[in-house]
């Protein structure tokens, strides 16, 4: 599903010239779901993701939400 969302939202993006350079998605990605009440905190997050990476990098961000909520990594055994 990812994949059709990343291919298909690349496509539209370039289609519109929404980016000066061609926009692509980086090969690895995380997904998770979050509740509809906390939408406007996602988009905060999001919003300000620039310099919230220059505070923690996404692997920590990464390794603390397996720790946090018990997901398992893909890479696990």
């Amino acid at each position: 599903m990812m994949l059709l969302i990343k291919g298909e939202s690349s496509f539209w993006i370039n289609k519109n010239k929404l980016t000066v350079q061609k926009f692509e998605w980086q090969d690895e990605y995380f997904a998770v779901s979050v509740s509809e009440s906390m939408l406007d905190r996602v988009r905060k997050y999001i919003r300000n993701q620039e310099a919230h990476r220059k505070r923690k990098t996404f692997q920590e961000e990464y390794d603390e939400l397996i720790a946090k909520y018990g997901f398992k990594r893909f890479d696990d055994k």
